[in-house]
């Protein structure tokens, strides 16, 4: 059975994501060329721009589309935490690591590695990159007001301070990790703040 072409488009913008977070966490976005992304999901050059307006719009979709997961792995933690918030968010940190150490710490955070890369180069992708830290942080302040709620983090400081504090210290402790090939600056952040510092 043949695919109808919305899904056949859908299909081939999917893998040329897909495809974008792979090179660009391997090589980078400089790094990565178009050519070497179409040759790869075997979409000819011309068909790119029935997808994306430029590579700067692929970049920042693939920003999106890097996010989104992550997003749904926290989301389904939260979703199970009616007692126990900080226990979730500890449960989800704790299977990033082993994900980390499954790959001997290649790769780190797309996220991270692209705001050391473009930083403010790329208008397009530092607005894309703004959206998904701020979609990430928001999601880690819900979960840290629950577990306000539930009593067992500190409720001196505010939630989103916390989140704000919690995303910048575990993206400096992969860059660390990626350096120390060793997954202990990101369980020492882990540590030190989701069973320390965040605590009542």
């Amino acid at each position: 059975m043949s695919m109808s072409k919305s899904n056949k488009k859908e299909f081939n913008r999917e893998s040329l994501l897909n495809q974008g977070v792979t090179l660009f966490m391997g090589q980078g976005y400089h790094g990565t060329g178009l050519q070497e992304i179409l040759d790869a999901v075997r979409v000819p050059k011309g068909s790119f721009y029935n997808y994306f307006d430029s590579k700067e719009d692929f970049g920042a979709d693939v920003i999106q589309h890097y996010i989104g997961p992550f997003i749904t792995q926290l989301a389904g933690h939260l979703d199970n935490s009616d007692t126990d918030a900080l226990g979730a968010i500890r449960g989800y940190f704790d299977e990033l690591i082993v994900e980390l150490e499954k790959n001997e710490f290649k790769g780190g955070c797309l996220l991270g590695n692209l705001m050391g890369e473009l930083g403010d180069t790329s208008l397009v992708c530092q607005k894309s990159l703004q959206a998904a830290v701020r979609r990430y942080r928001q999601l880690l302040q819900l979960g840290l007001e629950k577990a306000q709620q539930q009593g067992t983090v500190r409720s001196d400081k505010s939630a989103e301070e916390m989140a704000d504090l919690l995303i910048n210290a575990w993206q400096g402790a992969l860059l660390r990790m990626k350096i120390e090939k060793s997954s202990a600056p990101v369980k020492q952040c882990c540590h030190n703040l989701l069973g320390d510092y965040f605590m009542p």
